[in-house]
C-alpha cells in the first residue's frame, strides 16, 4: 500500500500546490480581479474532469495491463513537454511574454487558453491519479476499501494549500516555485511508475470474475447519480461563492483563495475518512450558527470586522460542504463503480464552476449564488433531520423539527438581509466585479447625492444640486492627499517663475471625482480597466458629470493601467505627470501588480522631473503604508502621509505621496511636522517589499503584518532620506 499511498500524497500535493501558483502567475495579466481565480477554478474543473473520464475510460475498457502501458507513455509525454517548456521558455510552467494580452483585450477566453498552453498536460496527468490509482489498488488489493486513500489524496492537497501562504508564497519567487513543482512532477512520475509496474505484472481478471466480486452490487440508479451532480454541483457553487464575498473586500490573490478550497478539502477528508465522523444534527446545528452569523455580517456590511467576517463565512463554507460530502459519501456506489461515482462527482464541481462563473453574472446583478447555495443547504439540512430513519417513533424524529424549522428559518432571513442591504438605482456585474448606483434622500443640510459602489466600498459620490454638483468630495477634496499634492505641485511651480497648470495621470477612475480639482489649463489622462466604469463617469444614465463639467482637459484610456503604461513606454511616449495618482482598488480588494517595485518603477518613468507619486492606501483590513515606505527607501524618496478626517463632503481616507524632492509639503501649514520628513523604523523591511516575484497579503493584514513600529528624527543614512508617515 505504502507506493500508491505516497503517490497519491504526492500527486495531490502538486495538484493543488500548483494552482494558487498557476494564479498569481496570471493576475497581473489579467487585471487582479477576484474573477481570474474563479475563471483559474473553473479550468482546473475541466481539467480534472477530463482526468477523471480519462481514468473511467480507461479502467472500463483496457485490460490492467494495457491501463500502465497508456499511462506510463502518458507520463512520459507530460516529462518530455515539461523539460522541453524549460529549455525553450526558461520555465517548466511560467507563462512566456507572448501570452500577455493588450491592456484592453483582457477576457476569460484568453485566460484559459494560457491556462491550456502552460498547465493543461501536466494537470491532466495529475488529476488522473487519485481514481485511476485507487482502481489499481483495488485489483492488487482485493477486499481493502480505496476510499481511504481519497482522504488521504485531499490531506495531501490540504496540506499543499496551507503551506503555500505561509511556507512558501512569502519566502519563494514564482520561478523559483515553478522549478520545485517540476522537480516534485518527477518524483511523482517515478512513483506511477512503480504502482504501474504491479499492473504489468497483474494478469486481468475474467469478465465473470469481475462481475461476481463481492463488493459489485447493483448499478448506481439514474436518482443516485442525480443526487451526486447536484450535491457536488451545491459543494462547488458553495466554494466559489465564498471566494468571491473574501476576495471583493481583501485582495484577489493566493492568501484568500487559499483557506475556502482547504476548508472545501478538510470536509471531503472528514467525509470520506468514515461515515462516523459526519455527524447530521452536529453538522445542521453548526450551519443554523453559521447562517446566522452570516445574516449579521451581511445588516453590518463594510463595518463589519475582518475577522468575524472570516469566521463566520468560513463556518458556513465548512458547515455547508460537509452537508453536502457527507451526504454524498452515504450515497457511494460499490469500489466497482468507483470511476463512475468520480467522475460525476468531478461532473458536478464543474457544472458549479460554470454556473459561478458563466452563467451567475448573466442571471444576477450581485453575488446572490453565495446566499442561494446556502439556502439550499438549510434546505437539504431541514429535509435530512425530519426523515425518520427505520423503526424510529414519531415522537423521536419530532426533536429534530425544531431545529429543521429554524435552518428554514434561518435561510429566509439571510435572503431578506440580502435584500434589505442593496437598495440601488441600477446595477451591474461582470469580470472586474460588482458596482451599482444609489442615492441618499433629500437633506437640508447635505441634499441629495447619486454614489457610486463597488461590492460594499464607496468609490464616489456627486451632488445633484447645480451649485454642489462640481464640489470635490469622498477622497478628493483639496484637504486630502490628492488635494494636497496639488496644491504643493502648484506653488513649486509658482516659486520656479512656470505656470501653475498640472499634467495629472490616475490610475482608477471612479466617478471622475478628482477631476473636480482640475482648473482650465490642466490635464488629466485617466487609465480605467473597468469598461461599465468609464461609461458611468462619461455620463452614462445622467448619474455623474465630473468629466463633462471639469475646466480641465480630460482623456480616458480604457485597459490594465500598468500593461497600458508599460506599453506606452515601449512607444517612446512618457507622459510627464506632475502628479501620478495610484487609487485602484475594486471593492476593498487590492489589485497587487499595480503596488510591486516593478510597478512603482514604471510610473516612475512616467514622472516630470519633481513629479509625485500618490498612492491611496486606505483600507478597511489592510495597512499598506509598510509597502508603500518600502518603495520609498528603494527608490530613495520622501514620502508625506495624508490622513483625512470624515466630514460633510469627505470620507476617511489615507495618502501616502512620494517626491524626490525634500522640499514638497513645506507650504502645507496644515499637516504635523511628524507627518512628513522622518525616517522610518520598519520591522523586517524586506518582508514588507513587494515585487513581482514575492509578495503576500497576509505580511499586511491590520493585526497580523509587519507595521510601522516607531519614528525618529535623525537623517538617513542615504543621499535621499525617506519621509515617513506616524502611526494613526
Amino acid at each position: 500500500m505504502q507506493p500508491y499511498a505516497a503517490t497519491l500524497f504526492l500527486g495531490a500535493f502538486l495538484l493543488f500546490g500548483v494552482q494558487p501558483l498557476a494564479g498569481k502567475y496570471a493576475l497581473p495579466w489579467f487585471g487582479g480581479t477576484p474573477a481570474v481565480w474563479t475563471t483559474c477554478m473553473l479550468f482546473f474543473q475541466a481539467m480534472l474532469l477530463a482526468g477523471y473520464a480519462y481514468s473511467y475510460a480507461s479502467v472500463r475498457w483496457l485490460a490492467p495491463r494495457r491501463q500502465a502501458q497508456v499511462h506510463l507513455a502518458l507520463l512520459g509525454l507530460t516529462v518530455a513537454v515539461l523539460g522541453g517548456r524549460a529549455l525553450w521558455s526558461g520555465s517548466p510552467v511560467a507563462p512566456g511574454p507572448e501570452w500577455r494580452p493588450a491592456a484592453d483585450a483582457i477576457s476569460t477566453a484568453r485566460l484559459l487558453a494560457l491556462l491550456a498552453a502552460t498547465l493543461g498536460l501536466p494537470f491532466f496527468t495529475l488529476s488522473t491519479t487519485a481514481p485511476l490509482l485507487q482502481s489499481w489498488f483495488s485489483r492488487a488489493r482485493p477486499g481493502v476499501s480505496p476510499y481511504r486513500l481519497y482522504a488521504l489524496s485531499n490531506a495531501g492537497s490540504l496540506l499543499a494549500l496551507l503551506a503555500y501562504p505561509f511556507l512558501v508564497e512569502p519566502w519563494l519567487g514564482r520561478g523559483v516555485q515553478a522549478w520545485v513543482w517540476a522537480v516534485g512532477f518527477l518524483l511523482f512520475a517515478a512513483g506511477c511508475a512503480v504502482c504501474a509496474r504491479s499492473m504489468l505484472r497483474l494478469e486481468a481478471a475474467p469478465v465473470a470474475a469481475v462481475e461476481a466480486a463481492p463488493d459489485s452490487g447493483p448499478a448506481p440508479g439514474r436518482g443516485r447519480t442525480l443526487a451526486w451532480l447536484g450535491l457536488s454541483g451545491c459543494a462547488s457553487v458553495l466554494l466559489l461563492g465564498a471566494t468571491n464575498q473574501l476576495s471583493q473586500d481583501v485582495s484577489a490573490g493566493p492568501f484568500v483563495w487559499v483557506l475556502p478550497l482547504a476548508l472545501y478539502l478538510l470536509t471531503f477528508i472528514i467525509a470520506f475518512e468514515r461515515e462516523a465522523l459526519y455527524s447530521r444534527p452536529l453538522t445542521a446545528l453548526v450551519l443554523l450558527l453559521a447562517v446566522g452569523g452570516v445574516v449579521s455580517a451581511t445588516y453590518m456590511g463594510g463595518s463589519a470586522p475582518l475577522l468575524f467576517q472570516v469566521l463566520v463565512h468560513s463556518a458556513a463554507l465548512f458547515s455547508g460542504c460537509l452537508l453536502c460530502h457527507g451526504e454524498l459519501y452515504r450515497l457511494r456506489p460499490p469500489p466497482r463503480y468507483l470511476g463512475a461515482f468520480y467522475l460525476w462527482v468531478s461532473v458536478g464541481g464543474v457544472v458549479g464552476g460554470a454556473f459561478v462563473h458563466l452563467a451567475a453574472p448573466r442571471l444576477f446583478r450581485f453575488y446572490l449564488e453565495y446566499p442561494l447555495a446556502l439556502g439550499a443547504c438549510c434546505l437539504l439540512a431541514a429535509l435530512v433531520l425530519v426523515r425518520r430513519s427505520p423503526g424510529e417513533s414519531v415522537s423521536r424524529a419530532a426533536l429534530r423539527f425544531v431545529p429543521a424549522l429554524l435552518l428554514l428559518l434561518v435561510a429566509g432571513c439571510l435572503g431578506l438581509a440580502i435584500a434589505e442591504t442593496r437598495p440601488f438605482i441600477a446595477a451591474w456585474r461582470g469580470f472586474f466585479g460588482v458596482v451599482h448606483v444609489a442615492e441618499t434622500p433629500d437633506r437640508d443640510d447635505v441634499g441629495h447625492v447619486v454614489m457610486l459602489r463597488h461590492g460594499v466600498i464607496l468609490h464616489g459620490y456627486q451632488y445633484t444640486h447645480p451649485e454642489r454638483r462640481m464640489r470635490p468630495t469622498t477622497y478628493y477634496t483639496p484637504e486630502s492627499g490628492l488635494g494636497l499634492a496639488f496644491a504643493e505641485q502648484r506653488r513649486l511651480k509658482e516659486a520656479a517663475g512656470l505656470p501653475s497648470s498640472l499634467r495629472v495621470g490616475v490610475l482608477g477612475l471612479g466617478v471622475g471625482t478628482s477631476a473636480a480639482l482640475g482648473r482650465s489649463g490642466d490635464s488629466f489622462r485617466f487609465y480605467e480597466i473597468d469598461p461599465r466604469i468609464i461609461a458611468l463617469a462619461q455620463g452614462e444614465g445622467g448619474y455623474f458629470s465630473f468629466l463633462r463639467d471639469t475646466p480641465a482637459r480630460v482623456e480616458v484610456v480604457e485597459g490594465d493601467a500598468r500593461l497600458l503604461l508599460e506599453q506606452e513606454l515601449e512607444r517612446g511616449q512618457g507622459q510627464g505627470f506632475d502628479v501620478l495618482a495610484v487609487d485602484v482598488f475594486s471593492s476593498d480588494s487590492i489589485p497587487i501588480h499595480l503596488l510591486t517595485e516593478e510597478a512603482v518603477a514604471v510610473y516612475r518613468k512616467h514622472l516630470a522631473p519633481g513629479g509625485v507619486l500618490a498612492l491611496h492606501i486606505s483600507s478597511l483590513h489592510l495597512d499598506l503604508r509598510p509597502v508603500a515606505l518600502a518603495h520609498a527607501r528603494t527608490f530613495g524618496l520622501y514620502a508625506t502621509q495624508v490622513a483625512t478626517e470624515p466630514s460633510q463632503d469627505a470620507s476617511p481616507s489615507i495618502w501616502l505621496l512620494l517626491s524626490p524632492e525634500a522640499s514638497f509639503s513645506r507650504g502645507a501649514t496644515f499637516l504635523r511636522e511628524e507627518d512628513r520628513l522622518q525616517r522610518p523604523m520598519l520591522t523586517g523591511p524586506a518582508r514588507a517589499r513587494w515585487t513581482d516575484e514575492r509578495s503576500s497579503v497576509l505580511q499586511v493584514v491590520r493585526g497580523l503584518g509587519v507595521g510601522v513600529q516607531g519614528m525618529v528624527n535623525e537623517p538617513a543614512p542615504t543621499s535621499a532620506p525617506v519621509a515617513a508617515p506616524a502611526g494613526p
